[in-house]
């Protein structure tokens, strides 16, 4: 473990998108992942990007058992002897996928735990996964919420992510493109469900109500390679903020994610 000389967090988006996801997070006492839905050679190189060793990781914190979510988990925590995170339902679900990994650790929804110097807040969202929890990062009043894989965002779950200093939200799908799309009608219909994903107006709409004065970043995440674009999905968050007279570009920046190129790292 090495220590830096920033003493917030520092963060990057590896990879965020329908073909795999993974978030990397930093302090000054630990390195870790959040999920690893690419090939563990694809994460090593991502981490390479950013000028980091996946060496000196320390652990892996997954949100769900989904396969564009833990691809590379077991590759990983075996190659650089790992702990795994997760909750005893995506265990459950995920254990048979992941061969065999020698630190398994509970991380139950609704709890916050201490690792290193950053508490991590766990809370449950709703998608077809056996127990589906995204995250909130805490250290030094600082904060950054990880919210993709849900239908909807419940009151509950605003009042979690309230106020973060940085985002990583939803921006599935467009909503014509997806209606218009060659996706078959049940798959369309799972995708628009309660246990599917935030659309671009739906991540919009809530941003709109959890920012806070303290939110400087705003990533769109886990876009559709077949359902969306960029371009729609910034220009549906920019426009639903400033009609809501939100100093987008002022107060905050919306940034995009890329499911093969890693964001720069930045310091909350």
């Amino acid at each position: 473990m090495q220590s830096g000389l920033n003493t917030g967090l520092q963060i990057s988006m590896l990879a965020s998108g329908s073909t795999g996801n993974a978030t990397f997070i930093q302090s000054a006492q630990r390195k870790i992942l959040v999920d690893a839905g690419l090939s563990g050679k694809k994460v090593i190189e991502l981490l390479q990007s950013i000028g980091v060793d996946a060496n000196e990781l320390d652990a892996i914190f997954v949100t769900h058992e989904h396969t564009d979510h833990i691809k590379g988990v077991g590759v990983l925590a075996r190659k650089f002897h790992l702990p795994v995170y997760a909750n005893e339902g995506t265990w459950q679900a995920m254990e048979h996928s992941l061969g065999k990994i020698q630190d398994k650790e509970i991380f139950e929804m609704g709890k916050t735990m201490t690792f290193g110097d950053i508490d991590i807040e766990s809370f449950g969202v709703s998608h077809d996964a056996a127990a589906p929890q995204f995250y909130r990062f805490h250290k030094d009043q600082k904060s950054f919420v990880m919210l993709t894989d849900t239908g909807y965002c419940s009151d509950a779950m605003r009042g979690i992510i309230k106020n973060a200093d940085a985002y990583l939200m939803e921006s599935n799908h467009d909503l014509e493109m997806l209606r218009m799309g060659s996706y078959p009608w049940p798959l369309k219909q799972r995708i628009l469900g309660d246990y599917g994903h935030l659309s671009n107006d739906d991540g919009a709409d809530v941003m709109q109500e959890v920012l806070g004065d303290k939110t400087k970043r705003i990533y769109l995440g886990h876009l559709s390679r077949e359902n969306n674009l960029k371009e729609i999905a910034h220009l549906t968050m920019e426009n639903n903020l400033r009609e809501h007279d939100l100093g987008v570009d002022y107060d905050f920046k919306v940034y995009d994610t890329d499911p093969e190129e890693a964001t720069p790292l930045f310091s909350l």
